[in-house]
């Protein structure tokens, strides 16, 4: 049945792949990639990146570890700083298939200088999943979070190579779209070598898409690990100093919309201009979930008569009221600067964004009714009363009223969600023993 799915999957990965390349070369051109980058694509790399690769091979044994985007870059990072402190024979080569996931995984490569190395994600091609394996002849395949690639698993397991799947997220609603095609899918699940799951609820979706039962470890979660997720200081610092320029410093109480996606923005922005009357001194801060959306949110936004900075361009303006974020890899140290975090794709999209970094930073945290792909998450915060759910837009400004006005319930409510979270305390290390035994 393995080889049956597998020749499916490749009669369609052509029609797929061109059908959706132009929209990811638009993409990548979007967000800074370079077309020449793409040829990484199909396991065509620099020079430098191979000799990289064959100076690791003669000192270490290399691990492969894939992360889509920033969010799973960002849970790469931690497990590598771990995995690379448990064990100095240890080497990583990162790959993310975006360029905002590849900026951030070449701040891994400034961290561990010769012991981790970062390039494009290759495509799933049965040729140029062997040739990446012949290139980097790795110990094992770590891959974060939810992408599974069938070629290169076959491939892999062809060599002896495991397949590891960390940190491992299937929300209730892909479990139910993955069990209707499940005796197509469970052949290709069925290679993963090891599934670490967060919650101990997730190990039956997992078994259901057919991993056997005793290759699922329950580690908890890297992301929600409060051990390694603060940002640097310095970081904080700058950041601070970018409010101080435009006018949103001295103390300011900052509100703070995290991951935004199209028009919530501007549904913040509204909600601000309903506190601005009772909290004169509020400021605002939105970090759209895709940073190139900035210019475009500035001008939507100063159309409402609001003074708006972008993060990118010096800000000429000392007393700007909203400034928009339009970089990446800095969300978790925006979130130490505010004073109530929204969270973004809860309101006008569905599944919404991750709320645990805001929480870990202990901070007051709204999130809208749409948070489908984090219901454990949310299950566990609601049940603490560590963060607020509200149904709607109109209820946001009324909730923030309250947490502005009541400093002493803010704090608490934040601490309640701290404490919560610490049921993932130590997933980090778990994942790096179950990677090294």
């Amino acid at each position: 049945m393995r080889t049956f799915s597998l020749i499916l999957y490749n009669l369609l990965l052509p029609f797929v792949t061109l059908a959706m390349a132009p929209g990811a070369l638009l993409k990548m051109k979007r967000r800074g990639g370079r077309w020449r980058d793409f040829a990484q694509r199909f396991g065509v790399w620099p020079a430098s990146l191979n000799v990289g690769v064959v100076k690791m091979q003669q000192t270490h044994r290399i691990i492969w570890m894939h992360a889509v985007s920033v969010g799973e870059v960002g849970v790469a990072r931690k497990l590598i700083q771990s995995l690379l402190k448990a064990d100095d024979q240890v080497a990583v080569v990162l790959t993310s298939t975006t360029p905002t996931g590849l900026e951030q995984a070449q701040e891994a490569v400034k961290a561990h200088p010769g012991r981790v190395l970062a390039v494009y994600s290759p495509l799933d091609l049965p040729f140029v999943a062997e040739a990446v394996l012949r290139k980097l002849r790795p110990v094992q395949i770590v891959l974060v979070e939810a992408e599974v690639w069938p070629n290169m698993m076959a491939a892999a397991q062809a060599s002896g190579i495991p397949v590891r799947l960390v940190n491992a997220r299937l929300s209730q609603r892909s479990g139910r779209r993955f069990a209707k095609f499940r005796p197509l899918i469970a052949p290709i699940f069925g290679m993963l070598d090891r599934v670490a799951v967060q919650e101990p609820e997730d190990a039956a979706r997992w078994e259901q898409l057919g991993v056997a039962a005793d290759r699922i470890v329950h580690t908890g979660s890297i992301k929600y690990d409060p051990q390694g997720s603060a940002p640097k200081p310095e970081q904080v610092e700058e950041l601070a100093c970018i409010l101080q320029s435009c006018g949103l410093g001295d103390q300011r109480p900052i509100l703070l919309a995290a991951s935004t996606h199209a028009g919530e923005e501007r549904a913040v922005a509204v909600v601000y201009l309903q506190l601005i009357d009772a909290f004169p001194q509020l400021g605002l801060v939105l970090v759209p979930r895709h940073f190139e959306r900035g210019q475009a949110v500035v001008e939507e936004l100063s159309d409402l008569g609001l003074r708006v900075g972008l993060r990118s361009l010096p800000i000429e303006s000392t007393d700007c009221d909203v400034l928009v974020v339009d970089s990446t890899g800095e969300l978790k140290a925006w979130q130490q600067l505010a004073a109530v975090v929204v969270i973004g794709k809860s309101f006008l999209a569905e599944g919404g964004q991750n709320p645990a970094e805001a929480i870990m930073a202990s901070k007051p945290v709204v999130c809208g009714p749409h948070m489908e792909n984090f219901i454990p998450l949310m299950q566990l915060l609601l049940k603490a009363k560590g963060a607020i759910q509200v149904k709607g837009l109109d209820e946001v400004a009324g909730c923030v009223s309250k947490l502005l006005r009541d400093p002493n319930e803010a704090s608490a409510l934040a601490e309640r969600g701290r404490q919560a979270l610490q049921k993932h305390d130590g997933a980090t290390a778990a994942t790096v023993r179950m990677l090294l035994a």
